[in-house]
């Protein structure tokens, strides 16, 4: 079993539980000659269910998984000092006691439609924002509760934990709260990193939800000997943090979503940002001053409904090699979770294309523009140019669409084909 040696001991190794929308990683990482090593140990699948006509979160397998990949973890790391788990925002599960309150729904379903128009009712956007300056997104957590309220299910309810807090609740049995996931809900005070009791009473939300918020490196609790730490639990969080930069140049974290922001001192809170859409998230030290763009998201479902398990470099090679032109505005919230994909692009586009090629021309190509639209909102909006786009995550692996994006934007693109969210969590908890 591997024990890295170094002057004075064995080096500390940590584990990242790292938890995307559709599948999840155990990682170990140490440090040595100053650069994190890393080792991927455990992978488990990961995705929505339909329940009664809703999108839903199987936390039980989760919880099963999370587990698991930690047992297998030790068989190699026996001597693991520290764990943490990162997963998206926004989504949280509902407690009542040690008991879970089912459903859990997961970001993309429809229910918080019709709740919306009454938060705004009681709280205008432009109020939210102000306070917040939390971009709108009809998932966002505010809403999600909103429509919890509504539907009576917090009526015992004694604590909301997002995803990763949960997951570490089920297994140091502490209940946290940490404060860059929580600010992806759009109810954290941009002034006081804390929730914001203007919003949660303007709505009537219950109070005692809404705990102190912890920051990065703080030590919750133990399993099996392995102290549970907070890393910065929102995937993005961990994932800036993963990214080698030296200054505060552009970052895309490319996945389902792409993440497209920098870093700045403060929020921006301005009318500006709120007419782009801009996010203010909160990092390790500094604000990501970031834009939700739909990502991968687009050209994985095309290749479920057209061409499942063809090598995506045959996919990239033909879509280079197409001639379809048209593009569409990939933050159309027809792409969120449209039965067909297909027909959703068909619904935007004068002409359909004549072929597969096309479809994935048109969605690359409309990405990169997206891309383009929301670098020069950025930079108007901070009055920071940058140079460089650094690109993590596993849409850095597309050649193709690191090329659109460098000529879309003029600027130089750094792909790195890494695991940026788990070598940032396991940054956090080195050096925590």
């Amino acid at each position: 079993m591997p024990r890295h040696k170094k002057r004075g001991g064995i080096l500390k190794h940590c584990l990242a539980i790292d938890i995307g929308a559709s599948s999840g990683r155990h990682i170990v990482g140490y440090k040595e000659n100053g650069e994190i090593r890393t080792e991927e140990v455990y992978r488990f699948p990961n995705g929505v269910t339909e329940s009664g006509g809703h999108l839903t979160w199987d936390i039980g397998q989760l919880v099963f998984h999370v587990k698991q990949g930690i047992d297998e973890a030790l068989k190699k790391y026996p001597d693991i000092d520290s764990l943490s788990v990162d997963t998206w925002g926004v989504d949280y599960v509902l407690m009542n006691g040690d008991d879970e309150i089912l459903p859990c729904y997961a970001y993309r379903d429809g229910r918080t439609e019709a709740v919306i128009p009454r938060v705004h009712e009681k709280m205008p956007f432009a109020g939210l924002y102000r306070r917040t300056g939390i971009q709108f997104q009809p998932f966002n957590t505010v809403y999600q509760l909103y429509a919890d309220l509504e539907a009576g299910r917090l009526e015992n309810v004694t604590d909301f934990l997002m995803m990763p807090e949960y997951l570490m609740y089920r297994l140091c049995g502490v209940k946290a709260h940490e404060y860059t996931n929580a600010t992806t809900g759009g109810m954290v005070s941009a002034v006081t990193g804390q929730f914001d009791p203007e919003i949660i009473r303007a709505l009537g939300l219950p109070e005692h939800l809404f705990r102190p918020l912890q920051q990065p490196g703080t030590v919750i609790g133990e399993y099996k000997g392995i102290k549970v730490m907070l890393c910065a639990t929102h995937d993005t969080g961990s994932a800036v943090e993963g990214i080698p930069m030296a200054g505060s140049e552009i970052y895309i974290s490319s996945g389902t979503w792409s993440l497209l922001g920098v870093k700045t001192p403060a929020p921006l809170t301005d009318e500006a940002s709120r007419g782009a859409n801009y996010s203010n998230e909160g990092g390790v030290g500094y604000n990501r001053y970031q834009k939700n763009i739909m990502g991968m998201w687009l050209p994985n479902r095309l290749r479920e409904e057209l061409c499942p398990g063809k090598p995506w470099s045959e996919i990239t090679a033909e879509a280079e090699q197409s001639s379809f032109g048209d593009l569409v505005d990939v933050n159309d919230p027809v792409f969120m979770a449209p039965y067909s994909m297909r027909e959703a692009f068909d619904g935007k586009l004068t002409v359909p294309p004549a072929d597969t090629a096309g479809y994935f021309r048109c969605a690359y190509r409309s990405l990169a523009r997206g891309y383009r639209q929301s670098v020069n909102e950025m930079e108007r909006n901070t009055g920071k140019i940058c140079k460089e786009i650094w690109i993590v995550g596993g849409g850095a692996r597309n050649a193709y669409l690191n090329r659109l994006t460098e000529e879309e934007t003029g600027k130089h693109v750094i792909a790195l084909p890494i695991e940026a969210t788990a070598i940032g969590n396991l940054k956090i908890q080195l050096e925590g």
